[in-house]
């Protein structure tokens, strides 16, 4: 891509969560680490067995960590958007991945090397503070997963996934409404919350007959957030 010539690493690292604590000197070690890498659309990023000797920070584009069965199924874990970090709890296991991550679109990503992450922890602590504090908020978001799962409804569920993504902001205003844009297939978020396709296609159908809200293709156009978030209570 052209405009990795262009990209100024050390300030796309300031404005993330993960890093914007440390000195300019600090960054500026780190971008020895780095480099920008594109993927095209369906191809890996790892897979599972491949050893972790780095974690990536997706820049443009959208992942999907994933595992899949020997028959090849797969189950979405999560979609990784852009500014979000991914794999970096592998770097203190000592181990190979235990996820497949796969590029959704056209995306570039960063990657961070292993070596140069930790010999920054061993100089200051705050980066593992900062990084442990990650790696805790995608924890509590996974159980939150398994707590959805096992106490709610595919439809609780579902409307669940389109109320977190107007809280996040990834949404556009209409006249009267909210547009939410798939940021995956339907199918890809099906498997994301543990739906069938099927199922998921079923229930997007239901809230348009009740008049909550209207689908054209991968827009979903929320026409009451109230009443959507009750029915998603029954």
């Amino acid at each position: 891509m052209d405009c990795c010539e262009h990209f100024d690493i050390e300030q796309y690292l300031s404005v993330l969560p993960l890093f914007g604590d440390l000195s300019p000197a600090q960054r500026q070690r780190l971008v020895a680490g780095c480099a920008l890498q594109p993927f095209a659309q369906g191809q890996q990023v790892f897979s599972v067995s491949d050893q972790c000797q780095a974690f990536y920070v997706v820049v443009t584009g959208k992942v999907k960590l994933y595992v899949a069965s020997p028959s090849g199924q797969e189950k979405v874990i999560e979609l990784i958007a852009p500014s979000q970090s991914f794999a970096e709890a592998f770097l203190f296991l000592d181990m190979a991945c235990m996820v497949n991550a796969q590029a959704l679109s056209d995306s570039l990503l960063l990657r961070i090397s292993k070596a140069v992450v930790v010999g920054e922890i061993q100089r200051d602590p705050q980066l593992a503070m900062n990084m442990l504090a990650g790696i805790s908020r995608r924890m509590h978001g996974l159980i939150r997963d398994v707590e959805g799962y096992a106490l709610h409804s595919g439809t609780q569920r579902l409307i669940g996934y389109l109320l977190r993504e107007i809280e996040s902001g990834a949404c556009t205003p209409g006249e009267g409404c909210l547009t939410v844009a798939l940021s995956a297939s339907k199918a890809t978020i099906a498997s994301r919350l543990s739906l069938t396709p099927e199922y998921f296609s079923r229930v997007l159908h239901e809230l348009e007959v009740a008049g909550l809200i209207e689908i054209q293709k991968r827009e979903i156009r929320i026409l009451n957030v109230p009443a959507l978030a009750a029915f998603g209570s029954h």
